[in-house]
C-alpha cells in the first residue's frame, strides 16, 4: 500500500489543482450564462444572441473564416509537403525553419508587420499613393485569410510532411503499373491515405483561428467576429452586461468543443497504418516545373518569413504618429525603451519565467501519473487538461477573472493571475512535450531501483527524470516562447503595472504607433529566440519530435 500512496496523493492532489483553476472557472462562465439580471435561472442572453443580429454574424463569421482559412492552409501546407517530400529542390533546409517562424514571430506581430507594409500607412500603399493608383483595402476578409493562412499553414505542413514520408511507396508504383498516371494515383492512393493527418491538423487550425484574438483585432475592423465580440463586450464600461460576456464565451466554447468532437468522431473511423515499407524517392525537377514549383515553394517561405525582417526593419524608421518615414534610420525607439518602459520587459521574463517552472514542473509530474501510474481518477486529470485546448485565451482569461473576482481566493487583479493564465493555457502542450519519450522508459528500470530499497520518489528523480530530459527540455523551451508571446488571456486580465510586450505592442498598435511597437516586437523575437537557439543547437532539443 505504501508503494502506491505517493503516487495516488499526487493524482489527488493534481486533480484538485485542476478542478479549481480550469474546471472551476470554466463552468462558472457556463453558468453565468444561465443567469439572468434580477440574479435567477434565465436564457435571457441566449435570446438576445439569436437575436440580435449582430451577434448572429458574428458566429457566422468566425464558422466562415474558420472553414476559409483551413482551406488555404490546407493547400498551403499540403503543397509544400508534397514539394519537400517528394522533389529535390534548393532550398530544402530553409523550408525546416518554418515551424520554428511561427515561434519566433508571434501572431500580433505577424499582423503589425503586414500592416506596416499593406495598412493604411504602409509602404506598399504609400507606393501606390506616389504613382496615383488605389491599393486594394487590406484590412477585413482579405486581410484575416491573408495573414492567418501564412500564420497557421505550418501546422497542416508538418502533419501532412511525416505522413508524405510514411507512405509506402510501393502503393504508388502498383498504381502505376496498371496504367494509372501519376496524378490518378496520388489522388486515389496517396492523398486518401495521409487524409486523417491532414484532417487532424486542420481541425486544429479551425480551432486556432475562431479563438484567434491578435490578428482579428488588428485586422477585423468592420468584421464582427466572436474573439473580438467577447472580448469588448468584457472590456465595455458603459452598458457593460455580465450575462452576454459568459454567453458569448459559451457560445466560443460549444463550438470549439464541437468541432473537437467531430473531429474524434471522424477519425475513429478513418484510420490507416503502414506495416512496412520504403520512402519513396525525392525526384529532381528540371526546366519550367523545376522553376514553377521552386518558384512557389519560395514564395511562400519568403512570405512565411518576411514578418520579422519588416519589424527589424520597422523599428529603425524614424516615425512622426503613425506615419512612417521608410529610408531613415533612428536609436530613438530602443532609446524610449530604455528610458521609459524597462518594467514591461521585466514583467514579460518575470512572468514568463515563472509559467515556465511552475506549467514545465506540473506537466512533468501529470505526464508521469498518467503514463506510469494510472489511477481510477486518471481520466478525469486527462479530460481536466484537454479543457483549455476547447477554449480560446480571451475566454480563459475572462473565466479566471470572473472565477477569483470575490470568494474565498481572490486573485483578479494580481500578478499570480497573470502567471496562472499563461501556465494553465500551454498545460495541454507541455504535458505532450513532457511525455513524448515517456512511453518508451521501461518500467523495469523504475522497479528494478525499487526492488534495491531505493523508495519510490527517489528512484522516479535518479531513474525516470533524466531518461525524460529530452522531452521536458523540450516542454519547457515551447512553454516559455508561447507565453512571452501570450496576449488574448493576459489582455483581459493585467492591471495597471503588469504590462508585458504583447500587450504594449497590442497598445501600441490600437495607436498607430507601429515604429515603437516594432521595437518592442524585435525584443520580444530576441527573447524568444535565445531560448530556442540555445536548446537546438547547444542541447540538442528535438523542439517536433512529439
Amino acid at each position: 500500500m505504501n508503494r502506491f500512496f505517493p503516487w495516488v496523493l499526487l493524482t489527488v492532489l493534481a486533480l484538485v489543482f485542476l478542478l479549481i483553476f480550469v474546471g472551476y472557472p470554466i463552468l462558472g462562465v457556463l453558468a453565468r450564462s444561465f443567469i439572468g439580471e434580477g440574479g435567477g435561472l434565465s436564457l435571457d442572453g441566449f435570446a438576445t444572441f439569436m437575436t440580435r443580429g449582430r451577434y448572429l454574424e458574428a458566429l457566422m463569421n468566425t464558422m466562415i473564416l474558420g472553414v476559409v482559412v483551413t482551406c488555404t492552409c490546407t493547400i498551403v501546407g499540403v503543397f509544400l509537403a508534397f514539394v519537400v517530400a517528394r522533389y529535390e529542390v534548393p532550398f530544402s533546409n530553409v523550408i525546416m525553419l518554418l515551424p520554428l517562424s511561427v515561434l519566433i514571430i508571434p501572431e500580433l506581430i505577424s499582423a503589425q508587420s503586414w500592416v506596416m507594409v499593406f495598412g493604411n500607412n504602409g509602404l506598399v500603399t504609400n507606393l501606390f499613393d506616389a504613382i496615383g493608383l488605389e491599393f486594394p483595402r487590406f484590412y477585413g476578409w482579405f486581410g484575416l485569410v491573408y495573414v492567418m493562412t501564412l500564420t497557421f499553414y505550418v501546422h497542416i505542413f508538418l502533419a501532412a510532411l511525416a505522413a508524405l514520408r510514411g507512405v509506402d511507396h510501393s502503393l504508388e508504383e502498383a498504381g502505376q503499373s496498371l496504367g494509372t498516371a501519376p496524378l490518378p494515383t496520388y489522388l486515389r492512393v496517396v492523398f486518401p491515405t495521409i487524409m486523417p493527418a491532414v484532417l487532424s491538423s486542420g481541425l486544429i487550425v479551425f480551432t486556432l483561428v475562431v479563438g484567434n484574438f491578435a490578428i482579428s483585432i488588428a485586422l477585423a475592423q468592420r468584421v464582427a467576429l466572436l474573439s473580438v465580440m467577447t472580448y469588448q463586450s468584457f472590456i465595455s464600461e458603459l452598458g457593460g452586461n455580465p450575462t452576454m460576456q459568459s454567453t458569448l464565451a459559451t457560445v466560443s466554447i460549444l463550438l470549439v468543443a464541437a468541432v473537437l468532437f467531430i473531429q474524434k468522431r471522424y477519425l475513429a473511423k478513418r484510420n490507416y497504418q503502414m506495416v512496412a515499407g520504403r520512402t519513396p524517392p525525392r525526384i529532381r525537377l528540371r526546366g519550367w516545373k523545376s522553376i514553377v514549383v521552386s518558384g512557389l515553394a519560395g514564395l511562400i517561405i519568403l512570405l512565411s518569413l518576411l514578418p520579422a525582417l519588416v519589424v527589424l526593419v520597422g523599428s529603425f524608421t524614424v516615425s512622426r504618429g503613425p506615419v512612417l518615414y521608410w529610408g531613415q534610420f533612428t536609436l530613438e525607439h530602443y532609446q524610449r525603451i530604455w528610458t521609459f518602459n524597462m518594467p514591461v520587459i521585466v514583467n514579460s521574463l518575470k512572468f514568463a519565467s515563472l509559467a515556465t517552472v511552475l506549467g514545465v514542473t506540473f506537466a512533468t509530474l501529470v505526464s508521469y501519473l498518467l503514463i506510469k501510474k494510472r489511477t481510477a481518477l486518471s481520466p478525469a486529470v486527462d479530460y481536466l487538461l484537454l479543457l483549455p485546448l476547447t477554449i480560446s485565451g480571451t475566454v480563459l482569461g475572462i473565466a479566471l477573472a470572473q472565477g477569483f473576482n470575490s470568494g474565498p481566493v481572490v486573485l483578479t487583479g494580481t500578478a499570480m493571475l497573470m502567471v496562472l493564465a499563461m501556465m494553465v493555457r500551454r498545460l495541454p502542450f507541455g504535458v505532450r512535450n513532457a511525455s513524448s519519450n515517456l512511453h518508451n522508459i521501461s518500467n523495469s528500470l523504475e522497479e528494478a531501483s525499487v526492488s534495491l530499497g531505493v523508495p519510490p520518489m527517489r528512484s522516479v528523480r535518479n531513474v525516470v527524470l533524466p531518461l525524460m530530459a529530452p522531452g521536458i527540455a523540450a516542454a519547457a523551451i515551447l512553454t516559455w516562447v508561447t507565453t512571452v508571446a501570450e496576449l488574448s488571456a493576459s489582455v483581459v486580465i493585467y492591471q495597471a503595472g503588469q504590462e508585458t510586450l504583447p500587450i504594449q505592442i497590442f497598445r501600441l498598435i490600437s495607436s498607430d504607433l507601429m515604429a515603437r511597437a516594432s521595437a518592442f516586437g524585435v525584443i520580444n523575437m530576441i527573447i524568444i529566440l535565445v531560448p530556442v537557439f540555445v536548446g537546438i543547437k547547444v542541447m540538442k532539443v528535438r523542439l517536433f519530435s512529439s
